[in-house]
């Protein structure tokens, strides 16, 4: 198929759900917080989305269904590869149906999903986006040994050490929010440097957790031998005073080895929503045994009872205040990815009520992540500012952020980037010790909550 074609069989199905919708491409694209000439231009094939999230935002819009969703994802992921072949300049060849890529990730079995290595999982995303040719079978066989040592070379990066990788999750959390019950009953910290070093005991201590993780316990948590300097906890309010990577894990100039000192705090709400109507979550349970959708405020409670994961998309809080006069500079967010693998085969649970509207303002300074992209960024909204702003304890900022995902289930987590006159440093912004994790939703089963009623229904039954 070539990539005017692909891009065109995109196109015509993006059209098809919108004129099937009955809205307009202004109302759309309000929706979207994109330009509606943007948007024509995707649904009449001028151009192709370089991120997937936007494209599913829209088909939700449209009330895709579940195959409608899937067959559209095959379609941008065609429509995207001739679009890299076509500004590249690369070769001719043609991709033939039979070699269509596969959009969910192969999970090499020898390797716990959880120890996952970001930059292994980054590269399956990245081959999305090339050419795709067949390859002969001594080709193959080599790909497939060289798989094999990439999955031990993933597990050896992912367990902690002494290195400054970038991409791993180092020592204590910097900055933590609240709730969240997505990874069992007890708090998981990270694993210090230290406890990463390889001992006699380390497997003894490795078969530990894993009984105490297999009886439902939690994570174990293996901290430094004495605290450190960038040891610490968030405040109990959940505004988050700097803590640090613990000892020795990274000294790299410009990062900040105290971060008690730091000049400015952090308060995360990892769930925050940015309305009823497009919240979800998926959850490990039946209908039957999950109560009625709660309302914004009760939502860390009712996540960490539920176990529930956000679904598709997830939408974060971080204020961001001095602690004196003194202003600070807040250079801009990274994005760090700290596993991923397949999606939740969970049930999706639909927060807002069906039938009831709902409505709301655009925050100021308004920001998107695609997860599912080989290289997330944290990218403004069309007519938003950008980094860098300033803050003070008189003058806080507010940061909303958007993330999707719909090919994986992505544990990551925020690094934000500051300096005061001399000083300078990095803070991490995480989940109250533990990375977020949002996954995507396609093909899972969907239920809605009618007003007044008192029980779970397939979604798209309610009257």
């Amino acid at each position: 198929m070539s990539g005017g074609t692909a891009a065109a069989d995109f196109a015509a199905l993006l059209g098809e759900l919108k004129e099937r919708s009955g809205l307009s491409y202004g109302v759309l694209a309000k929706r979207l917080h994109m330009s509606t000439s943007t948007l024509h231009r995707y649904c009449n094939g001028d151009a192709v989305p370089t991120d997937y999230a936007p494209v599913e935002r829209f088909a939700r819009l449209c009330k895709a269904s579940p195959g409608e969703l899937v067959e559209l994802h095959r379609r941008w992921v065609l429509a995207d590869a001739g679009r890299v072949r076509k500004g590249s300049g690369g070769s001719s060849e043609t991709t033939s149906p039979e070699v269509i890529p596969e959009v969910i990730p192969k999970v090499n079995p020898g390797v716990s999903p959880e120890v996952t290595c970001p930059e292994v999982a980054s590269s399956e995303v990245a081959s999305l986006e090339g050419p795709v040719r067949r390859r002969p079978r001594r080709a193959l066989l080599a790909g497939v040994a060289a798989a094999v040592v990439l999955g031990g070379v993933g597990l050896a990066v992912a367990v902690p050490s002494g290195g400054t990788g970038d991409e791993g999750r180092r020592g204590a959390v910097a900055v933590s929010g609240g709730g969240g019950g997505q990874e069992g009953t007890g708090p998981a910290a990270s694993v210090s440097p230290s406890a990463g070093s390889s001992s006699p005991g380390g497997d003894k201590t490795k078969g530990k957790d894993k009984d105490r993780k297999d009886r439902g316990e939690g994570a174990v948590s293996a901290t430094p031998s004495s605290a450190s300097p960038g040891s610490g906890s968030g405040s109990g309010s959940g505004a988050g005073t700097g803590t640090g990577f613990g000892a020795g894990s990274d000294d790299r100039p410009g990062r900040d080895t105290a971060p008690a000192s730091a000049p400015l705090t952090v308060d995360t709400e990892p769930h925050a929503w940015e309305s009823p109507c497009s919240q979800r979550y998926l959850i490990d349970l039946p209908p039957g045994r999950v109560g009625p959708p709660p309302p914004e405020q009760d939502a860390p409670g009712w996540v960490a009872a539920t176990g529930a994961v956000p679904s598709g998309e997830q939408f974060l809080k971080l204020t961001v205040q001095g602690k004196g006069q003194q202003t600070v500079v807040v250079k801009g967010l990274t994005v760090r990815m700290a596993g991923k693998r397949a999606p939740l085969a969970w049930n999706d649970y639909a927060m807002g009520y069906p039938g009831v509207g709902c409505g709301g303002g655009v925050p100021t300074r308004f920001f998107t992540v695609a997860l599912d992209a080989a290289r997330p960024g944290v990218v403004p909204e069309a007519g938003h500012a950008n980094f860098p702003f300033k803050v003070s304890e008189s003058d806080p900022e507010v940061y909303y952020i958007r993330a999707d995902a719909s090919a994986y289930d992505v544990r990551w987590y925020l690094e934000l980037r500051w300096s005061s006159g001399d000083r300078s440093g990095t803070l991490a912004v995480d989940d109250h010790g533990r990375p977020f994790r949002t996954s995507g939703n396609n093909g899972r089963p969907a239920y809605e909550f009618p007003l007044g009623g008192e029980k779970w229904v397939e979604e798209g039954t309610t009257e």
